[in-house]
């Protein structure tokens, strides 16, 4: 009893467990480099999360818009070089996603494509969170979101690492997702959450990780 209301009551908060955790990378490509709002801090979030990610061996999972048109995924969303071994499964680089099947291309708003959906429950039906990164926040994200929603599936919308072409678009985005239900948090919080504790065998990786990601200016912080 006491288990089941710890997990219920974990569900209510939006409690992150890396066990039970996805990443999510939305339509992070080349043709809307230049017009996204602050898209040089998406793509170092992303990046960042995509590494963290990498440590602490949450699976990561990338949709491409209409691939022909808006071109493939940033290779800045992965560290050039990544300055540690992967935990168990490589998702360190954009290669090792491709080569793992991970980068699904889409010509439908929401992530969740019919392949997207058949990969997520042959091989992570055991994930009941997601954290989500992308463009455009107020398309493409926001409906993978709602969908994620309405299948049960807590969403984490990490605010640094997501936007739109106008700011105003992003915003009110921002806010239909969190009134939906999704909970807002940003990469560094969700990073320790996912640790939970300094014990975390991975802690000194993604302490420094954060601390690199730290010297970066976050554009966000002027709003």
């Amino acid at each position: 009893m006491a288990s089941s209301s710890s997990r219920l009551a974990s569900a209510v908060v939006g409690k992150l467990d890396p066990s039970k955790t996805m990443l999510l990378l939305c339509d992070m490509q080349e043709r809307f480099r230049p017009l996204i709002y602050k898209m040089t801090t998406v793509l170092q979030t992303t990046q960042y999360m995509t590494s963290v990610a990498s440590a602490l061996s949450i699976a990561i999972l990338a949709t491409q818009q209409y691939t022909k048109v808006f071109g493939p995924t940033l290779t800045e969303c992965f560290a050039s070089r990544p300055t540690f071994v992967a935990a168990e499964q490589d998702w360190t680089t954009l290669e090792s996603l491709q080569a793992s099947n991970m980068v699904f291309e889409k010509k439908l708003f929401s992530m969740l494509t019919p392949q997207v959906q058949s990969k997520l429950q042959s091989d992570f039906a055991d994930k009941t969170t997601f954290l989500l990164v992308g463009i455009e926040a107020h398309v493409c994200v926001q409906q993978t979101c709602l969908d994620l929603l309405e299948q049960g599936k807590q969403v984490h919308i990490i605010v640094d690492g997501v936007s739109s072409q106008q700011s105003l678009d992003r915003s009110v985005a921002l806010q239909r997702m969190q009134g939906a239900g999704a909970f807002l948090t940003t990469a560094q919080s969700a990073a320790f959450m996912l640790m939970q504790s300094a014990d975390h065998p991975n802690f000194k990786t993604v302490s420094k990780l954060t601390v690199e990601h730290m010297k970066l200016n976050n554009e966000f912080n002027t709003e």
